[in-house]
């Protein structure tokens, strides 16, 4: 089993609304990532999941039975948290099986599902070791492994890996993919890491403000945003984000002009916008020096090396935010001097004046998620 359902959750403190009527579906096996901003509300639903927080309207649903009145240990979930939270005068052994020692089980049955969980995670020849001399990616482990042993139907992660450092995370990712098509389980991970959330999720679920912007595969995401926050939340670095005008409509989409500059956006026609000012997205990877449909004279401010990459930053008139754009580590950019880049049309989004997507006349070929950067 492992289904779980929320329907018109909501979380408030005081007068504040924290989450605001959240409607989610997940299936059994889904691997389902909470990301967004600090403040919008994923921990706080995590935590109702968990029967960690009271819900103040709305029912969470698991295998088709309310679990909003349950206390957590009769959720069938188990819950691994940032902070590793373990015993540090205990051994890995019994840190792993303190839970089954509460629900007082047979010492055969602790023994047989330690050793199966220690196996699981590469711990084998740790569990006679305390806490103190493992590193931080083994201590992680050590949790996850907790909460297996416990056989739970619906696993809930809150932010795990934000305490090691860049290569374990990328690790402890690896291993989280590989542990989840193992065990075949539900789980659901908080994070507030885009990076994560696109290289790990079946599904990603973006919330905003205690709202849900969308849910999708990471590539839908990515490749087909609804909106102007999603579209800038999902991709690193930013998407860009350009004022055009829109002259009309063609068989080939919608035309805009961006400083003079006509080109038609392959997205779905709508009445009424012609004159309209809409927002043009391009993302930082879809930019090349040279000319292009669209041509820019830019003077980056600040370049980064970073050897695969480089990215720079230039100011835009009338833009807030830098223009950004990422190239071949091998491609010359220097700070101050002027150079020429474009884009294509095809690779642009388009976004109504509420900041709603137009939808693009593209197919994705995949909807698995992205490789581990």
């Amino acid at each position: 089993m492992g289904q779980l359902s929320l329907k018109n959750v909501i979380k408030t403190f005081g007068q504040f609304e924290v989450v605001k009527g959240v409607s989610l579906d997940v299936n059994e096996g889904e691997f389902i990532v909470f990301v967004g901003p600090s403040g919008c509300g994923k921990s706080t639903l995590l935590r109702m999941i968990a029967g960690l927080e009271h819900t103040t309207g709305g029912d969470i649903v698991i295998d088709g039975k309310r679990v909003n009145d349950l206390p957590p240990v009769k959720r069938g979930i188990a819950m691994v948290f940032q902070s590793y939270a373990l015993y540090p005068h205990m051994t890995v052994f019994e840190n792993i099986a303190f839970p089954l020692r509460v629900e007082k089980a047979p010492e055969s049955v602790i023994r047989e599902k330690v050793e199966a969980a220690a196996k699981i995670l590469h711990l084998d020849s740790r569990l006679k070791q305390k806490p103190g001399m493992l590193s931080g990616g083994q201590r992680q482990r050590v949790a996850i492994g907790r909460a297996i042993v416990r056989e739970p139907e619906i696993f809930l992660f809150d932010e795990p890996l934000s305490n090691l450092d860049a290569a374990l995370r990328a690790d402890m990712r690896i291993e989280l993919t590989r542990l989840h098509k193992q065990l075949g389980a539900t789980m659901i991970y908080v994070t507030h890491d885009q990076v994560e959330a696109m290289t790990m999720a079946d599904r990603i679920v973006v919330l905003n403000a205690g709202y849900i912007a969308q849910v999708g595969a990471p590539l839908e995401l990515y490749h087909k945003p609804q909106n102007t926050f999603v579209a800038g939340f999902i991709g690193n670095p930013r998407m860009n984000f350009l004022p055009v005008t829109c002259t009309g409509l063609n068989e080939g989409g919608v035309e805009v002009v961006y400083e003079g500059q006509k080109l038609t956006v392959p997205v779905a026609a709508r009445s009424g916008l012609a004159g309209e000012r809409l927002m043009l997205g391009i993302r930082p990877e879809h930019i090349t020096l040279g000319a292009g449909e669209v041509t820019l004279d830019i003077a980056p401010t600040v370049v980064e090396q970073l050897g695969q990459q480089t990215i720079g930053y230039a100011a835009l008139p009338g833009l807030e935010a830098n223009f950004c754009v990422v190239l071949p580590g091998d491609q010359a950019l220097e700070a101050d001097i002027p150079v020429t880049v474009g884009f294509r049309a095809d690779d642009c989004h388009l976004f109504d004046g509420e900041g709603q997507a137009l939808e693009r006349h593209i197919t994705l070929a995949s909807q698995s998620p992205l490789p581990a950067a």
